[in-house]
């Protein structure tokens, strides 16, 4: 962790992601008047399919990690990939609170009895139809992705093993975004906008070097080798 962060570092996410619970679960429990209904033509050429529910699930686990990894890597990298998760989250809360939306695209019925399908329903149980967009399921796993990814670059050794963690995110992250449409848990029209967001982000956080001058300050401070004429 000579590169990471201070335990103490990752205390403003914690206390984020707490707020942003209370937040959401606020949204699912308020009672609204009217919802805008989302739905685009795509959405009724999409088949359901309940084995996605195993991608879907595992992203409550690949985000924490990834942002874990980054702390473990990079100091940059981790405040880079936090700020791009929470205003990601803050957006999406207030997209939710003053736009509130719906969507009619759960099946009635389940189509097979299995497993799987009995963890979609318990799924629909816990998660209803309503805040939906932009779905943070795609933009947190794109930003999940790039904590991997650029982490992963960073290291020298072992550069076999980090080429196949690399894979295995891409892997996941796009089972993911698709288990969003597959499992009728969003529209397309969430999935898209979930990356124009996270576009905007990434061009903010990693295309501009807005830590730069952070850096060129610290260089600054140093003292530097007398020099004799």
């Amino acid at each position: 962790m000579k590169k990471g962060v201070r335990l103490q570092e990752l205390i403003p996410f914690a206390l984020y992601f707490i707020v942003y619970l209370l937040w959401f679960q606020w949204l699912e429990e308020r009672h609204v008047r009217s919802c805008q209904i989302i739905h685009v033509f795509l959405d009724d050429y999409i088949p359901f399919c309940e084995f996605f529910i195993i991608p879907y699930l595992l992203w409550f686990l690949y985000v924490p990690a990834a942002v874990l990894y980054a702390a473990a890597h990079s100091r940059e990298e981790y405040i880079r990939s936090a700020l791009f998760l929470c205003t990601g989250m803050t957006v999406f809360l207030l997209i939710s609170t003053f736009f509130p939306n719906i969507q009619h695209l759960r099946p009635a019925r389940m189509p097979r009895d299995n497993v799987f399908s009995r963890l979609v329903l318990l799924l629909q149980r816990v998660d209803t139809p309503t805040n939906l967009w932009p779905s943070i399921h795609v933009y947190n796993s794109i930003g999940a992705h790039l904590a991997f990814c650029r982490c992963s670059r960073k290291e020298t050794g072992h550069s076999r093993l980090h080429r196949l963690l690399r894979a295995g995110s891409f892997l996941l992250c796009i089972s993911i975004i698709l288990a969003t449409m597959f499992l009728k848990q969003h529209s397309v029209f969430d999935v898209v906008t979930a990356f124009i967001l996270a576009g905007a982000m990434y061009s903010i956080l990693y295309r501009h070097s807005l830590f730069s001058p952070l850096r060129q300050r610290r260089a600054s401070r140093r003292p530097g080798r007398l020099r004799l004429p």
